[in-house]
Parts: C-alpha cells; sequence; structure tokens
C-alpha cells in the first residue's frame, strides 16, 4: 500500500506575509493609541481632530484591507502554481 507524500503545512513567514500583517495591524494600533489624537486641533472644515482623524481611518482601513487581500490571493496563487509544478 503506497502513502501519499507527507505536505509540510507549517506557516512560513515571507516579507509579503508580513506586509499584509502591517496592514492589519496598522488601524489597531492608530485607533488603540487614544493619546496621540484626543485633541481639537488642527480642525478641518470645522470638524475637529478628534472625529476627521478616526473617520479618516475608516478609509485608510479599507484601502489596507484590500491591499492585504490581494497580496494575499497572489500569495495563494504562487503557493499553488509552485506545489503544482513538483508534482
Amino acid at each position: 500500500m503506497s502513502q501519499a507524500p507527507e505536505v509540510n503545512r507549517a506557516a512560513v513567514v515571507t516579507p509579503v506575509r508580513v506586509i499584509i500583517a502591517l496592514c492589519l495591524i496598522a488601524p489597531f494600533v492608530a485607533m488603540l493609541w487614544v493619546g496621540s489624537y484626543a485633541k481639537t486641533d488642527p480642525a478641518f472644515l470645522g470638524i475637529p481632530f478628534f472625529y476627521w482623524y478616526q473617520m479618516a481611518w475608516v478609509v485608510i482601513s479599507t484601502v489596507l484591507t484590500m491591499i492585504a487581500y490581494q497580496l494575499w490571493q497572489r500569495d495563494q496563487r504562487a503557493r499553488k502554481s509552485e506545489g503544482g509544478a513538483g508534482s
């Protein structure tokens, strides 16, 4: 009875995956560091800094999540083609 080849499923840290992690962690760090934005100046269109900074991070978080997703998809395609070429 032949056995299937052993597949190494261990986590691999690559530069792309580090960038993905940074893209996903950055919004949390920015929002949890309240001391950095707990102020009223500079106001933007009459909106205190505290509020527009948080709203800006909604957009920034969306963009960073989209970038992380695209990088993840590319990484997964590369891994599949790398694994498929060897068999």
